[in-house]
């Protein structure tokens, strides 16, 4: 009998970032030096903190493409409000994260209110964003990200990028008050049978709302760190996080009809991603083949959510060819007597 870390859905994706890294260091050892991790560090740190809030919409049988939007957006918001000037920094924040609780709140409304696919619903907000950061910008590039931001988002810590050591506080506290806070558990039931959630009486409709609130609090938060350590992100740089965000999320094993799901596993799908691509750089294939990759992985991932694994996993026990002719055959219960004999039960 294996322990139950063993059968876990999400050892995989630990067991393959391990692999990858030991690939990389046989077939591009360039990719696994310690510069070039403290480069990638980063970057998979940031794709992180979007696909965190990716995993919880997912988690509730949703899908969130207002991410691009809300990370482009947060990106102007924390260039264009400080202009440059340290001491607008905090008001900056505070009107990015508000924005954020906005954008989530609608999602939330239409989506529980309207009874509009999150797909369908998340995607007018995304336009919605896109066009405010495209009046905001004139659809040019964006102003430089304050000194004081940037120095933060460039700096270690022990050693550690700042970036990544936000991107580990934030997935440890959303995983700890998912598995140990009863709001967790309810979040969790809700995610996977909706209806009796409501039937026991669960305000469905407030965890949908707190969820879609939470994630786009995520992707501005993406969006800050992005901002910090480009300097200069560009007018759209969120565009570059939806498909990466859903693909991490797959890798991690978060599953696609709701429920379980693993905002740390996501993390470790994230580093997977970015080293990969890494990998992929370094051995002169170009950007498409990224993509590719990309697409595949939730292809697959999605496709995996057909196999009846119940029926797999019953067919590779020991007996699995056994009929019921081949059972011993059954004693008659005591006091009983045989039909033939006129008795009765």
């Amino acid at each position: 009998m294996m322990p139950g870390w063993a059968r876990s859905r999400f050892l995989p994706i630990w067991i393959a970032t391990l692999l990858l890294f030991l690939v990389s260091a046989i077939v591009a050892p360039g990719t696994t030096t310690e510069s070039s991790l403290q480069g990638m560090v980063p970057f998979a740190a940031i794709l992180a903190v979007a696909a965190a809030g990716q995993t919880l919409v997912i988690q509730q049988r949703g899908l969130d493409l207002s991410l691009p939007g809300m990370i482009s957006l947060s990106t102007v918001l924390m260039t264009k409000i400080p202009a440059g000037d340290n001491d607008k920094l905090l008001l900056a924040l505070v009107i990015t994260i508000l924005a954020a609780v906005v954008a989530g709140a609608v999602n939330g409304v239409v989506v529980t209110r309207l009874g509009i696919t999150p797909l369908v619903a998340t995607l007018g907000v995304n336009a919605l964003l896109v066009g405010t950061v495209l009046y905001l910008t004139s659809g040019t590039s964006t102003m430089a990200s304050p000194a004081a931001l940037s120095s933060f988002a460039l700096a270690r810590t022990l050693g550690i990028p700042n970036t990544a050591l936000i991107a580990i506080v934030l997935l440890a506290v959303i995983a700890l008050v998912i598995r140990f806070t009863i709001p967790g558990r309810r979040f969790v039931a809700v995610g996977a049978n909706p209806i009796a959630a409501h039937a026991a009486g669960i305000p469905v409709a407030r965890y949908l709302m707190a969820t879609y609130i939470v994630a786009a609090i995520t992707y501005a938060l993406a969006g800050l760190l992005l901002t910090g350590f480009l300097g200069i992100p560009g007018p759209l740089p969120g565009d570059n996080y939806l498909l990466p965000s859903i693909a991490a999320v797959v890798l991690g094993g978060t599953s696609l009809a709701g429920g379980a799901g693993s905002v740390v596993a996501t993390g470790v799908g994230a580093l997977f991603l970015t080293q990969l691509g890494l990998v992929v750089r370094a051995l002169g294939a170009p950007q498409s083949v990224q993509l590719i990759l990309q697409g595949v992985i939730i292809a697959v991932g999605m496709g995996l959510r057909l196999v009846p694994w119940q029926r797999v996993r019953a067919s590779l026990r020991p007996g699995r060819g056994s009929t019921p002719s081949d059972a011993p055959p059954v004693p008659p219960s005591i006091g009983t007597r045989p039909a033939s004999e006129g008795g009765s039960p």
